[in-house]
C-alpha cells in the first residue's frame, strides 16, 4: 500500500512507516496531521487515481518534531561602491511519519484496465509534424 501526497510544496511517495520532513505544519509534536491532498492511492488491489486528487483518501501521520533546517547564506555584493550584504536563513522544517493511509471510493478510482490504457497511450510513439521553410540564400556576395 502506497500513496503519492502533496504536502509543503512537494510531492512524496509514502508508505506507512516513512519518515517525512516537510516545511513546518501547524500542528503539536506528539498529534496527529491528516493530510488530504492524495493525488494517487494503491491499496494493493485497485489503483486510485485523483483528479486532482483522489476523494475520500488521507494520509495519517504523526509529528515527531519541529526544528529547523540547515543555514543557508545569502551574499550580495556590489563591485566599486563598498556595499556588501550578508544573511543568513533557516527554514522551519516538521519530521513526520506515516501511521495509516486511508483510501477513499467513489469519483476518481481506475480500474487496471483504464491504468494499462493510460499507460499504453502514453508508451505509444508521438507522431512529429515539421513544418518545412524553403530559404533561398545567396553563397556569393553581391558587388556594389
Amino acid at each position: 500500500m502506497y500513496a503519492i501526497i502533496e504536502v509543503g510544496g512537494r510531492q512524496w511517495k509514502v508508505e506507512p512507516g516513512t519518515r517525512l520532513e516537510v516545511n513546518r505544519v501547524p500542528a503539536a509534536v506528539g498529534s496527529a496531521h491528516a493530510v488530504e491532498r492524495v493525488l494517487l492511492a494503491y491499496d494493493g488491489t485497485q489503483l486510485q487515481v485523483g483528479r486532482p486528487y483522489v476523494e475520500g483518501a488521507k494520509v495519517l501521520c504523526e509529528v515527531i518534531e519541529h526544528r529547523q533546517g540547515p543555514k543557508t547564506i545569502s551574499y550580495h555584493f556590489r563591485r566599486r561602491e563598498n556595499w556588501r550584504n550578508t544573511k543568513g536563513h533557516r527554514q522551519p522544517l516538521s519530521r513526520l511519519v506515516v501511521k495509516e493511509i486511508v483510501c477513499g471510493g467513489g469519483a476518481g478510482t481506475g480500474s487496471q484496465a483504464t491504468v494499462a490504457k493510460a499507460e499504453a497511450a502514453a508508451a505509444a510513439p508521438k507522431k512529429r509534424t515539421v513544418s518545412k521553410t524553403t530559404t533561398k540564400r545567396s553563397t556569393s556576395r553581391s558587388k556594389e
